[in-house]
């Protein structure tokens, strides 16, 4: 029987961090280990279970994060890119697991966190099991409808708070349909639509950005071809299916050798 992983929530005073920290008290084979805030932050010392609404969990919140990776297996990190790359020299050090949900990465620092070594990495924008679904089925759709017959957008709504646009998940999106076309993303994305923008062109990957209130994450792929649309569409109702996700990550991880993964590698849809 596989041992209990002991788990350190990054960012535990987040909205993901306290969803983690509720799914750790009740979840089976992995459990809360420490729980890290932002240095200085009025919340160290007092127990995050108060925080999280499940009570009494006997681990406090500290913003030690080296000393919280004592006796670790892994971290569960939905932060900020300066964060994640801070933790990961800890987890590439120490060999453990580290679920990187964080969004918003630069290309170098994407390029930082693949040239890693030592870590076991599962890294998603989103690490929802429908989501990852789409993504495969994207690929599929874009082969089937290709870009001088179908135009594809990608649609994507969030809360209010978010800070990054588009979404990491709409970009996995795009990645996706250009994986399926066999193109570049980067030469084929319109992001932006303002004015006169003259006629669409051939071949691109819109991109649509809405934001407002406390909405977890709406994400839809249209392909318009004449006389017919066809779209996927996912939503998330709750943010538990982003911790259930990371969770399942982080137990398929803790039996693979250091490299970085995808979440298609944890669902068995791809080999990386």
């Amino acid at each position: 029987m596989d041992k209990v992983m002991k788990l350190v929530v990054l960012g535990a005073s987040g909205r993901m961090g306290q969803r983690l920290l509720q799914s750790l008290v009740k979840a089976q084979g992995a459990c809360l280990h420490a729980a890290v805030v932002r240095p200085g932050s009025s919340l160290v010392g007092r127990d995050c279970g108060e925080l999280a609404g499940v009570g009494t969990t006997g681990v406090y919140f500290s913003d030690d994060l080296s000393g919280s990776l004592e006796g670790a297996d892994g971290v569960l990190d939905f932060t900020q890119p300066e964060v994640t790359l801070q933790c990961l020299e800890h987890t590439a050090a120490r060999g453990l697991v580290h679920i990187i949900g964080t969004t918003g990465f630069s290309p170098e620092q994407e390029e930082r966190i693949a040239a890693s070594r030592g870590a076991r990495i599962v890294k998603s924008g989103n690490m929802s099991v429908g989501v990852r679904l789409l993504g495969v089925l994207a690929e599929i759709a874009a082969r089937v409808l290709p870009g001088e017959d179908w135009d594809a957008e990608v649609l994507e709504m969030h809360h209010r708070h978010k800070v990054d646009a588009p979404s990491g998940t709409a970009l996995m999106i795009g990645e996706a349909v250009a994986s399926g076309r066999q193109v570049d993303l980067n030469n084929h994305a319109v992001r932006v639509r303002d004015g006169l923008t003259g006629a669409r062109e051939q071949g691109t990957i819109g991109f649509a950005t809405l934001r407002g209130g406390s909405l977890v994450g709406d994400h839809s792929l249209i392909f318009a071809g004449d006389g017919e649309i066809f779209t996927l569409t996912h939503q998330a109702l709750d943010r538990q299916v982003f911790t259930r996700g990371a969770l399942r990550a982080a137990r398929w991880a803790s039996h693979q050798p250091a490299g970085l993964y995808s979440m298609q590698a944890v669902l068995g849809l791809a080999a990386t």
